[in-house]
């Protein structure tokens, strides 16, 4: 289903320069950072345009925590950031971006903001007055649980830190922290004084258990925001409106939907406020999970169409040595980064346990608080203890984020989810809180407000827990193939064949022809550059067992095998000379995978040999033999690095271009991947093929456009395997090579025909060359892997 569309084009009559189209042709992501402004972005805006992008793609605008280098930990929704250029600076860029011939879409956090009532003004209120607050509504507070709001700010319990805390008039510090006295309390003890606040200072390790607000994901830093409310939503949502109307800004891109409430809602009333414009959501697909069909928006930001790029590029047999080559390498535990479904199965239950323990425990106490008092008698005689392991049992076994009001619950919490939950109860009998609990999360045991409560707090924990337990840990503990180990990707089926790349394509220009696609971001844990490298492994995964084999045959300082393999495999994507960034990223590999180390359980030593290793290793005479096997393997690193761009660049949906990307972009995990935007010095290869597929998409936008077609092109002969083409509207074709180090092992193109729509078609790359009929494939790729065309004369 395709939501109600916008007007094709939109005007605003005062505005000066060329009109902004609805629907944007391509996008180019910029990080907003203090050290690249809006008027950094204003000066970039002429190199941009002359890419052929039709709009800007900002990080958020409003007021954040001084210094942010993200943005995404917003402390005030009523104004643009003053660190950026302020309100002013953004209508500047506006303006200069319009007179180019560019729009702005810009990116909107619904879901928290930071936990800093220094600069949290909203906060700084909830602090000082309580539940009483004007803005207590605004936040997703349990002030049921302790009376007071804990803050864990403490470095260590109260009695260790007490004396670092001080009273300053009608303000308590500790260090740089800063929190308002409750009116009347400025006087009393200091114990005393803790007491009466409607907050609690506490040691930071408490956050995992005594927590009593919603967060985002394990983040204390970051506060849950009712925006369910429609005051708050009103509030908070008033000056991208505002922005929105006057023409300053044209388009959004959502962040993190799935922490909220009601994601239905909350869409269809920003469809309503924004007058429907071009909005993206942040939506992690699941392999095979649809977007809701009833969501009013354009599409995701793009990370399923990443999944099936990258896995066409991907060998599928060559994956499964691979993954045996890793396994005889690192032996890894099966759920410990063996086995993909094991180590996703394990990390959610380490996830649900620890880091997200008190969201569990909210969820325990609402619902046993909903059974106790239930008129339903077949609800009660269920005791908390075993409602909790119900709750975390199907938890744990959720394939997808969350489920939504406006789709069936029952095919996301299953009955095979609920027959593998009760096999955790000793006593049958007991297992039976398995059923009570999936009953109310289906919707099937009464709908008042503590059971709609229940069924949301239930989602929010689901999309917290899925991210935290596959992204945010499994990804970095099963490690054979670092490429598939991508936001919204799948390591346990890395390749795809060009038969479901093709039916994928097809459903997104019928379904979501203007959802966003996109190949790196500011989140993505390596570079589209990167993973096009690593992916040729997957062709030749005999001879990478063997360089290993070669580079740590001593064995000396590799802190863990399973590490190693990462390590190795970063720095053949990467290269051996950033040992800094090479290093950053892997300590925070380890500490993300917790398997010897962790961010909030330190191994020191550990960690100072994962640091000697880098140095040593990766980043030492092995590091430059893994370099030197890297550059052998060229010729197929930019089939795929200039294959993957012009995919992404032509099929359906709108590109979103991250900032450097047009150029070769090698980038590792945030915040590798943030640095402050620099248009290339000179242009390369990728780059003029971006040129010009994107200007290719601007002469003919309708060819791309939401009535555009889409249509395989097969080719015949020995390489068909290796050519995947297609055609667009009849107007444009699409060529590039897949697996080309399996091509060249097989004997190259041969014969090999790719039969081209009827007319003759240009060579957009290599002007001056035409081709017509049945194209020989070693002429259409003689100067590049890759070939666009474009049909000369009228389409037919």
């Amino acid at each position: 289903m395709t939501p109600e569309r916008p007007d094709p084009e939109i005007s605003d009559p005062t505005a000066p320069g060329p009109v902004i189209p609805a629907v944007p042709t391509a996008t180019y992501r910029l990080q907003l950072q203090p050290e690249f402004p809006f008027a950094g972005a204003e000066a970039a805006v002429p190199y941009l345009a002359s890419l052929g992008v039709s709009h800007l793609h900002l990080s958020p605008v409003l007021e954040a925590v001084p210094g942010s280098t993200h943005g995404y930990d917003v402390v005030d929704h009523s104004r643009v950031r003053a660190e950026l250029g302020g309100e002013e600076g953004l209508r500047a860029l506006s303006r200069t971006a319009r007179e180019h011939g560019l729009g702005l879409v810009v990116d909107i956090v619904p879901n928290h903001m930071a936990m800093d009532p220094r600069h949290n003004r909203a906060l700084w209120d909830v602090l000082r007055e309580g539940p009483e607050s004007p803005y207590a509504r605004w936040f997703d507070i349990d002030w049921e649980a302790g009376g007071q709001l804990l803050l864990p700010v403490l470095a260590r319990r109260l009695g260790a830190e007490i004396d670092h805390l001080k009273v300053d008039g009608d303000v308590l510090r500790y260090y740089d922290h800063a929190f308002p006295l409750r009116a009347g309390t400025e006087e009393l003890p200091l114990l005393q004084l803790l007491d009466a606040q409607w907050y609690r200072p506490a040691w930071w390790r408490q956050a995992r258990t005594e927590l009593n607000y919603r967060r985002f994901f394990s983040i204390s830093e970051l506060i849950g925001v009712r925006v369910e409310d429609p005051e708050v939503f009103d509030a908070t949502h008033a000056k991208i409106l505002e922005l929105l109307h006057e023409g300053v800004v044209h388009g959004l891109r959502v962040d993190h939907p799935d922490g909220l409430a009601d994601p239905d809602a909350y869409l269809r009333r920003l469809h309503e406020a924004s007058g429907g414009r071009w909005t993206v959501v942040e939506k992690i697909l699941a392999d095979g999970e649809p977007l809701p069909a009833a969501w009013p928006v354009a599409g995701t930001t793009g990370y399923d169409a990443l999944r099936h790029v990258d896995g066409l590029f991907t060998d599928p047999a060559g994956a499964g040595e691979l993954l045996g080559q890793y396994r005889r390498f690192a032996a890894p535990q099966p759920d410990r980064g063996g086995h993909w479904e094991a180590t996703v199965r394990r990390a959610a239950y380490k996830v649900v346990t620890h880091e997200l323990a008190t969201e569990v425990d909210r969820l325990t106490r609402v619902v046993s608080g909903l059974c106790a008092a239930s008129p339903d008698p077949a609800l009660r005689d269920h005791a908390p203890w075993a409602l909790g392991t119900a709750l975390r049992e199907l938890l744990v076994r959720l394939d997808v984020y969350r489920p939504y009001s406006s789709t069936d619950a029952s095919l996301v919490v299953t009955e095979q989810a609920a027959d593998e939950a009760r096999a955790a109860f000793t006593v049958p009998d007991e297992a039976h809180a398995v059923d009570v609990v999936r009953d109310l999360v289906l919707g099937r045991a009464g709908d008042g407000p503590v059971h709609r409560e229940f069924r949301v707090r239930f989602a929010q924990t689901a999309s917290a827990l899925r991210a935290k337990s596959v992204e945010d840990t499994a990804f970095y503990r099963y490690v054979p193939l670092l490429s598939a180990n991508e936001v919204g990707g799948s390591p346990g089926s890395p390749a795809l064949s060009p038969d479901a790349f093709h039916a994928y394509c097809a459903r997104v220009q019928r379904d979501w022809p203007a959802t966003g696609t996109v190949l790196s971001t500011h989140d993505t844990k390596r570079s589209a550059d990167v993973r096009a490298a690593l992916a040729v492994l997957s062709e030749c995964p005999d001879r990478w067992a063997g360089l290993l084999a070669e580079v740590t045959r001593d064995g000396t300082g590799v802190p863990d095998p399973q590490l190693a393999w990462a390590a190795w495999q970063t720095v053949l994507g990467l290269g051996p000379d950033a040992e800094a960034r090479l290093r950053d990223a892997l300590l925070k590999h380890v500490r993300e995978a917790g398997l010897h180390t962790a961010w909030t359980e330190r191994n020191p030593a550990y960690e100072d040999r994962v640091a000697a290793f880098v140095a040593e290793g990766p980043c030492g005479a092995p590091g430059r033999r893994v370099a030197a096997f890297r550059a052998s393997l060229a010729p197929h690193v930019r089939a795929n690095v200039l294959g993957a761009a012009l995919v992404h660049l032509t099929m359906p949906g709108v590109p979103d271009l991250y900032q450097g990307t047009e150029d070769e972009y090698l980038a590792l995990v945030d915040p590798d991947n943030r640095q402050p935007f620099a248009p290339p010095r000179s242009p390369s290869e990728k780059t003029e093929l971006t040129r010009a597929a994107l200007g290719l998409r601007a002469r003919r936008p309708a060819a791309f456009g939401e009535s555009a077609t889409y249509e395989r092109l097969p080719a015949e002969g020995a390489g068909a395997a290796h050519c995947v083409a297609f055609a667009r509207s009849g107007e444009v074709v699409t060529a590039v090579t897949r697996l080309s180090l399996r091509l060249a092992d097989s004997g190259g193109w041969g014969d090999t025909l790719l039969p081209l729509p009827e007319g003759r078609w240009a060579d957009v790359l290599s002007p001056g060359r035409e081709f017509t009929g049945h194209a020989r494939v070693a002429d259409l790729f003689a100067h590049a892997p890759a070939a666009l065309l474009e049909r000369l004369g009228a389409p037919q």
